[in-house]
């Protein structure tokens, strides 16, 4: 019983102070390689952003739709794929496209924007969900001011610190770039690890019970992306912007997928799909926005990726 007390203690220590620590510390290193102009250019030329919000509230939503509402999966299973497409974009698109030398201003700035969208567009979309494949309906409220102070601590703030310490001490910014761009993801990694040994609410159903739907986990992935970065081609959107908008896409917040579906829903199934997403995403992530950056560099492309 005193075991059971501590592992609690220690996975409500990690999801209030550690894990938001974390994401912090995370994003105040990539602010260092930002600059004023960088967030000014988004303005500027806001048609990359815009498709990127269109891609992840309508273009998203209708590729998982259409790719598992045919599927012989659980009903439940379905409706957690709903849930975590539904989910925005973390922090670990940020350091994927920081890794890649991508277009860092414009994810930073998707993942804000649709942090607060997927207030409305969430709720609406579990909701479509489970009335389609389970044929019953619930509403789900998320908080909005802990999502906006969420966003102010984790993402706007520390990336604004982080851009205030390359203005002023831009030796010391210039150094440390090298480094974090090994730190940062040793971080993001460390955070995945905890995430899933501390996700545990007592169900007799482990993390390998789940691993059948890990390939759909991937396919769901890989097409999304693919879908995107050819939307984004099409639009002639510039060769960073290509694959940081299908990076984007791709990769969502497990962590908003789990605290909906454990909190809100009451349903493990469902959260077990977002801990499978988020852990095996990253990686597939990663090489498809390796394998877009190594085409825009071949193609046409090359120019504008620097």
């Amino acid at each position: 019983m005193r075991f059971l007390i501590n592992f609690v203690e220690m996975q409500s220590f990690f999801s209030t102070y550690l894990l938001p620590l974390s994401l912090s510390i995370i994003m105040m290193g990539m602010g260092l390689s930002l600059e004023k102009g960088d967030f000014r250019n988004i303005l500027r030329y806001p048609k990359p952003v815009v498709t990127g919000i269109i891609s992840q509230v309508f273009i998203l939503p209708l590729v998982t739709f259409l790719l598992f509402g045919f599927t012989n999966l659980n009903p439940y299973i379905k409706v957690g794929f709903i849930l975590i497409t539904a989910c925005a974009g973390g922090s670990a698109t940020n350091v994927i496209t920081h890794m890649l030398k991508g277009n860092l201003a414009l994810s930073i700035s998707l993942t804000a924007i649709n942090s607060l969208i997927i207030l409305v567009s969430l709720p609406f979309m579990v909701k479509l969900g489970l009335e389609i494949f389970l044929g019953e309906g619930k509403t789900i409220h998320l908080n909005v001011f802990n999502t906006i102070l969420n966003i102010l601590l984790t993402i706007i703030i520390p990336t604004f610190l982080g851009m205030f310490i390359r203005q002023y001490f831009f030796r010391f910014a210039i150094k440390a770039q090298k480094p974090l761009r090994i730190i940062l993801p040793l971080i993001l990694f460390s955070v995945f690890i905890v995430m899933i040994f501390f996700d545990d609410n007592g169900s007799e159903n482990g993390f390998y019970d789940f691993l059948y739907i890990a390939p759909w986990a991937l396919l769901l992935n890989f097409v999304s992306m693919l879908i995107v970065y050819f939307i984004s081609k099409y639009l002639r959107l510039g060769g960073k912007n290509n694959f940081t908008i299908s990076i984007e896409v791709g990769l969502k917040n497990s962590i908003v997928g789990i605290y909906v579906a454990e909190s809100l829903l009451n349903n493990y199934e469902m959260a077990m799909v977002s801990v499978v997403y988020g852990s095996f995403t990253f990686f597939s992530t990663l090489l498809f926005g390796y394998l877009a950056k190594r085409i825009e560099l071949w193609g046409f492309g090359y120019r504008k990726l620097f």
